[in-house]
Order: C-alpha cells, then sequence, then structure tokens
C-alpha cells in the first residue's frame, strides 16, 4: 500500500513518539516500505531576529537534532530509517520533504486540541489541509 512513509516528530516533545514509531512501524511493513524520519528546526525568522542569536546558533541547533534524532531513530527502528533534519517553519518543511522523497503517507502526531489550536491551527492539521499525500495522524 505504501512505498515510503515520512514520520515527523519533534525532538524536543518526544512522548508520544514511541506510538508513533510503531504506527510508522505496522504502516511500512506490509509493502515493506522506506521509512523517512523529519525534525524540523524552527527558523529564526526575520533578520533582525536572527542577528539576536549568535552566529552559529542554527547550526549548532540543527547538528543536535540531527544527533538526537540518529541517536533515537536507530532505537526506534533498529538504523532502517533515513534521517532528515531541515529548518524553517515546520508544516512547509514536512509538506517539503514528503514531496521531495516521493513519499505516500505522512504519519504525524497531536496534542489534544487546545482553544488556540481552533483558531489558528496546529502543524498537524495544516499538514493534514495541504499535503499531496495521505496523513495519518496519532494522537
Amino acid at each position: 500500500m505504501f512505498n515510503k512513509l515520512l514520520l515527523a516528530i519533534d525532538i524536543n516533545a518526544m512522548e508520544g513518539a514511541h506510538r508513533l514509531a510503531q504506527a510508522a512501524k505496522l504502516l511500512a511493513a506490509g509493502d515493506g516500505a522506506e521509512i523517512h524520519v523529519i525534525n524540523v528546526v524552527p527558523g529564526s525568522g526575520m533578520n533582525m531576529v536572527g542577528a539576536a542569536f549568535e552566529g552559529d546558533y542554527n547550526r549548532t541547533a540543527k547538528s543536535a537534532a540531527e544527533k538526537a534524532l540518529q541517536d533515537w531513530t536507530d532505537g526506534a527502528f533498529d538504523g532502517k530509517a533515513q534521517v532528515h533534519v531541515t529548518e524553517g517553519t515546520i508544516y512547509d518543511s514536512v509538506l517539503r520533504m514528503a514531496d521531495r522523497i516521493g513519499a505516500d503517507v505522512i504519519v504525524v502526531g497531536a496534542h489534544r486540541p487546545e482553544l488556540r489550536d481552533y483558531l489558528v491551527g496546529p502543524n498537524a492539521a495544516r499538514i493534514t489541509r495541504h499535503a499531496n499525500q495521505s496523513v495519518i495522524v496519532i494522537r
């Protein structure tokens, strides 16, 4: 059913990550799909904001995220998943990566909705609305 699966993980909020990994493994098992795991390091936004951080802040944050994600992925998928760490807006980066790798499905986690989520919309909702692929949301 699926050849490539993209699992979106927030390395800074790992509660529920085990459930996401289990779901991804189940979805991939049937057809032996490739599993790709993505973490997005939020960009600093406007140049004015970025100037407030040290010169190599983004590079350091991205390197730390890559190491943490690789360590988690090695444990969760026995080293059989490809790791991607990008920088930018979370939902946009996930959608771009899904298109770039030719993913058939995106697996994302979602927390219990809060009032502000009904007004603004969390990343999972934006990914679901705008993806070219099927999206499976794990609560």
